[in-house]
């Protein structure tokens, strides 16, 4: 196989702290793997600026004018993570490469893993999925959190390995489906697994931030979650959603204290027990249940409305 044409995508939102180290960052890896004749000389980067509202592509389009690796996409608006990693991926497909690298703009993933990815690659791999070896970096409920969605998920029968991210290479081929796919809410973690091409896995570690704080919090990974598990708004049907869990935990709660007051205090009337914990609990049931329709109708919604994923104001070639 000969050596590929690499880009790599790099969405950002809000980066102007670490975007040019990030950049400088990028181009050494190139610059190495160009000196090791792994990959083509006009290999690039390609940053996706996700609607921010700090100085993130004046310094993007700065590079751009200092060094012709440098390219450049900027959306109208903020259309969220995913979207940003969509328009990587496509919008260097359509610049002209072989294969494709995405990683986040914080550089938290070892860059010096994309070698890895390109030997992969040329072992015959038409997408190679990096994987976390660890998540010592995150909390206690977002790795208790994470782990749980990963298991569900595969569950459901969406076969995610644990701890995969968005750090990925995909080749020609791989982006040639993906741009077949008309849908406006595409998992791409779900969507590379499934689509049948030889995958393989790339295991790196994960560095602290150095720079700015990320992007991407609780309620965007919640959204993230949903988004996968269903494959503007629909936050009152999550609200619903949200509101029948906690409903059920109340009534798991009311139905210790009434058992407490029935057998302990004796101050409980006879009968008065089962009705309220049956009437809480299913009640709450029955709203949660709710809410995963709900969650459901929402995507039938969007992808109805054929909205565009994402509009660009304008692009760096």
């Amino acid at each position: 196989m000969k050596k590929p044409t690499l880009a790599i995508a790099v969405p950002c939102y809000n980066e102007e702290l670490c975007v040019e180290s990030t950049v400088e960052s990028l181009i050494e890896v190139l610059s190495d793997l160009m000196a090791k004749d792994k990959i083509n000389p006009d290999s690039f980067l390609y940053l996706v600026d996700d609607g921010s509202k700090d100085k993130t592509w004046d310094i993007i389009s700065r590079l751009h004018e200092k060094n012709n690796l440098v390219k450049g996409l900027k959306f109208i608006r903020n259309f969220g993570n995913q979207k940003a990693h969509i328009a990587g991926l496509l919008g260097a497909r359509e610049m002209g490469c072989d294969c494709v690298v995405s990683i986040d703009a914080d550089l938290q993933q070892d860059q010096w893993a994309i070698e890895k990815f390109i030997d992969k690659y040329m072992e015959g791999a038409d997408v190679v999925s990096g994987v976390r070896n660890s998540r010592d970096t995150d909390t206690f409920l977002k790795k208790t959190t994470a782990l749980c969605f990963y298991k569900f998920m595969n569950i459901l029968g969406v076969n995610i390995p644990v701890n995969q991210s968005d750090y990925r290479l995909v080749s020609k081929k791989a982006l040639d489906i993906l741009a077949m796919y008309p849908e406006k809410q595409v998992f791409l973690r779900g969507f590379f697994n499934e689509i049948g091409l030889k995958n393989e896995i790339v295991y790196f570690d994960v560095k602290p931030r150095l720079q700015g704080e990320s992007k991407f919090n609780y309620m965007s990974l919640i959204g993230l979650a949903l988004n996968g598990i269903t494959s503007f708004s629909i936050t009152p049907l999550r609200i619903i959603a949200v509101l029948g869990f906690f409903m059920a935990v109340f009534a798991i709660g009311l139905g210790v204290e009434v058992l407490i007051e029935k057998y302990f205090l004796h101050t409980s009337p006879a009968g008065w027990a089962t009705i309220i914990v049956l009437m809480a609990f299913f009640g709450g049931l029955q709203l949660f249940c709710m809410g995963i329709i709900g969650e459901y109708l929402g995507q039938v919604y969007r992808e109805v409305k054929a909205r565009p994923r994402y509009i660009v104001e304008t692009e760096l070639k």
